[in-house]
């Protein structure tokens, strides 16, 4: 007895999986097919993401290549657009090339190519702490001190490893214009600082009691 309900039960199951397959068949053919593109999106994309990749990779190789002996308006402008790829890598490399070898005159050229990289590229947060960095190092000496601030406050009110660079940067600067009361505040601040660079701390510490001990 028990045997023959366990083989109607058994056939009762099997037949409800049968009619959930049939009555579900538009459904679940719906829903393989979204699996499969889904799959296939994300491949082609990897594929995608790794051929541009490579191109912005030779793109910026071959225009450092080419810069002693090239073009140099079309060098500039290829790193530019490159810069514009928001790249995680190269992009920020473009920059940097471009400033070291004093490629765009114009200031705000180059603030607008640093905002390229600090609001619309994606990039890891201490790197984007870094580029955040270089451009208030790029307008020390043509910003005033309102400026420099609002350009290194989001570093400066976080605890990213750069903190202390920034804070080294406010203090130096306010020690050039003789504000030294300023410049102290900015020194102990690196002091301060849980996880400040040694280094900088050191010559916070040196330049406090030299040059501004009372």
């Amino acid at each position: 007895m028990d045997e023959e309900i366990s083989i109607i039960n058994e056939k009762t199951r099997n037949e409800k999986i049968k009619n959930f397959f049939i009555t579900n068949k538009k459904l679940l053919l719906l829903s393989l097919a979204l699996i499969v593109i889904a799959i296939f999106s994300f491949y082609s994309f990897q594929i995608y993401k790794d051929n541009n990749k490579k191109f912005i990779s030779d793109k910026f190789n071959n225009a450092i290549i080419e810069y002693e002996s090239g073009n140099k308006s079309i060098i500039v402008k290829e790193l530019q657009e490159i810069i514009e790829d928001k790249d995680s890598t190269y992009s920020p490399l473009a920059l940097y090339f471009l400033i070291d070898n004093n490629l765009i005159k114009k200031q705000n050229d180059v603030n607008q190519l640093f905002d390229i990289l600090i609001n619309k590229t994606t990039l890891e947060n201490e790197i984007r702490n870094l580029i955040i960095y270089k451009k208030a190092l790029y307008n020390a000496n043509f910003s005033n001190e309102s400026e420099l601030l609002d350009i290194l406050n989001p570093v400066i009110n976080s605890d990213s490893i750069w903190k202390s660079h920034c804070l080294y940067l406010m203090a130096e600067y306010f020690y050039s214009k003789d504000e030294k009361k300023k410049s102290k505040e900015f020194y102990e601040k690196i002091l301060n600082t849980k996880n400040a660079n040694q280094d900088i701390a050191l010559e916070a510490q040196k330049r406090l009691n030299r040059d501004l001990s009372e």
